[in-house]
Order: C-alpha cells, then sequence, then structure tokens
C-alpha cells in the first residue's frame, strides 16, 4: 500500500510538473532580451521587462549586440525578445520572418518616422542668435548636392558631412545606400558614430553652437522633440527601391524614403508557442507617441537610468499600461511597486 501510494503520489506530482503552464517554470531559464542602445528602446526593454517580471512571473535578463546580430539570434532563439523592433526593414529579419523563424507582435508607436534632418536655422536662420539662413532654398536630399560647402567636413573640406547611424544598425546600411542613389557619396563623408549616444552628442553639441549639420535620426526620441528641426524631403516610398537600399552589396541603389515605420516586438517562434500570456500582453502594448517623447526628454535630461525611467512610467501611468495585461497581472505589478 505504501509502495502504491508513493507511485501515485510521483504520478501525480510528474502529471503537475507537466501541465504547469511554460511560464510557470520559467524562473530556471530567464527570457533573453536584446539589450538595445538607443534611448527609446532600452527604455521600452525595461518597461516590458518589469511587466514581464512582476505581472507573469517570468525572470529575464538581456543580452547585448548590433541590430543585425541581435536578429540573427532571435531567429536562432538565442535570444527570445527585442523590445523594439523596426519590423520589415533588414534582410535578416524579412528572411526570418518568413521562414517562420520569428514574429512582430503589436504596434506599439504610432506615427513613428525616420530621415535626414537639418536645423531650421540652417534654412531660414535664427534672428535671436544672429544666425543667417546657410541653405535657404535646402528643401530635399536632391538639393544637398548644392550646399556641401555649408556642412564642411572638419577632416576633409573639400566635402560636406552626413552623420550616419553607428554601423551595425540597419539604417547605417540604408543611409549608406542613400547617398550612392542620390548621387552625394563623392561630395559628403559618410562619417558613422560609434553609437547612438555619441551621435546624439554630436548633433546636439552643433546645434547649441549654432552650427549647421546634416543627420540622420528617428522618432520616438528626446532630440526630435527638444530642438526646432526640418527633415528633407525625399522621393515617394517605392518597394523595390527599398531592395536596393537594404542590401548593402547592390552596386545600383535606387532612392525612395524609408519603409513606412511599424515598431513591434520581436519574438522568437518557440517563445510564440510557448508564452501565450506573454504574447497576448506584448500585442497590446501601445505607448502614446508625444508622451514617450517627454519621458525620453526628461530621462535624458536626468540621466535617469532605463529602468528606473521604467519603473517611474508604471508608477505615474498605470491607466495606460494595465489596458495591455490582465487584471491579475495589474494587481502583482502594483503590489511589487
Amino acid at each position: 500500500m505504501n509502495n502504491l501510494k508513493k507511485w501515485l503520489s510521483g504520478s501525480l506530482l510528474a502529471f503537475g510538473i507537466v501541465t504547469q503552464p511554460v511560464w510557470a517554470q520559467s524562473q530556471a531559464t530567464p527570457v533573453h532580451f536584446a539589450d538595445l542602445t538607443w534611448e527609446s528602446g532600452s527604455f521600452i526593454t525595461e518597461v516590458l521587462r518589469q511587466l514581464t517580471e512582476k505581472g507573469y512571473g517570468v525572470s529575464t535578463d538581456t543580452l547585448p549586440g548590433s541590430t543585425v546580430s541581435l536578429e540573427a539570434a532571435l531567429a536562432k532563439n538565442d535570444i527570445q525578445v527585442i523590445g523594439e523592433e523596426w519590423a520589415g526593414r533588414s534582410p535578416v529579419w524579412v528572411k526570418a520572418e518568413a521562414q517562420g523563424k520569428v514574429f512582430g507582435l503589436g504596434d506599439i508607436v504610432k506615427n513613428a518616422s525616420e530621415g535626414w534632418w537639418v536645423p531650421e536655422y540652417v534654412i531660414k536662420g535664427d534672428p535671436k542668435k544672429g544666425i543667417e539662413p546657410l541653405a535657404p532654398e535646402l528643401k530635399s536630399v536632391s538639393d544637398l548636392a548644392r550646399y556641401k560647402d555649408v556642412f564642411r567636413d572638419q577632416e576633409d573640406p573639400s566635402r560636406g558631412r552626413f552623420l550616419n547611424s553607428p554601423s551595425g544598425w540597419t539604417s547605417e546600411t540604408v543611409n549608406s545606400q542613400k547617398l550612392k542613389a542620390y548621387g552625394l557619396d563623392k561630395d559628403f563623408v559618410n562619417f558613422r558614430t560609434g553609437s547612438g549616444a555619441a551621435l546624439d552628442a554630436e548633433i546636439s553639441s552643433s546645434i547649441k553652437r549654432g552650427k549647421p549639420v546634416l543627420f540622420y535620426y528617428w522618432s520616438p526620441t528626446p532630440l526630435i522633440g527638444r530642438y526646432r528641426l526640418i527633415k528633407l524631403e525625399e522621393p515617394p516610398f517605392d518597394a523595390q527601391a527599398w531592395k536596393t537600399l537594404t542590401d548593402a552589396n547592390d552596386p545600383n541603389p535606387k532612392g525612395t524614403r524609408s519603409l513606412p515605420a511599424k515598431l513591434s516586438i520581436g519574438v522568437s517562434a518557440p517563445f510564440k508557442s510557448e508564452y501565450p500570456q506573454l504574447v497576448q500582453f506584448y500585442e497590446k502594448v501601445d505607448f502614446p507617441i508625444d508622451l514617450l517623447n517627454q519621458t525620453l526628454a526628461q530621462m535624458s535630461e536626468k540621466r535617469t537610468e532605463p529602468r528606473k525611467a521604467a519603473l517611474d512610467f508604471l508608477r505615474e501611468q498605470p491607466q495606460i499600461w494595465e489596458k495591455w495585461v490582465t487584471p491579475e497581472a495589474a494587481q502583482k505589478v502594483k503590489s511589487a511597486l
């Protein structure tokens, strides 16, 4: 009889473990998030991590890498979540998505955008600061060839300087190809900063000194909301031309504005099947872009760490994030905070 009880007890215990939701077992194996280096990416990642851990009891960590390497890691399930994925932009993502290895969940920031920008004073001047218009007829990328001297590169004065994304970002490849497509690669130095923070510093330093600067940037970001900027016009979006811009080896890229932005949460196929509750949560995430830009600006100005900024957001904006999670998860998060 005792042996029978032990057998039944062991069988029931085993059955209980087998039938537990996978997320209940996740503490032993944390979910790996991509360690994103730009401000919105790092902030969104920390918000997701806090809600995932405190609301659903799933432990997490982060792993570093460039955009492309992280997308490749996601396809292999070496990481499971990319908190801010500009879905459909890189060949690595497109191929992995077509093979069913990665999925983009939700539309987490509406009206996101990217492009080439200049400070407003470059075109219109700034009488209060005594700045005369340096490129009064500059409207589109096609006008830049006439104004290379305005954006003169300090190390190569015969050419202008274009501030590109850091190497390893998908946008760096696109911008490099755009320089060729617009016939600007001989007139402008393709300058790559070492990081997103270095790009911010270079732009901010130029603007504070009232100097002309031509640069790639995107929104949501604190920088776009902090300064008066003008985005240069580009040809209408063309899908075939876009393919030539995302392929660094294409010798004849065609010019087009970037693919309309859709920011999603990238997840691996195994994650999607193993964590249905988290998938439902991620599909509902929606950061209002104005609030997000304000939050990022405060985070940048106060030099707040992303984790602290995320916790502040969760405490101060429950009316936003409570809509994403279950009532039970929301209560757990509030108790933990």
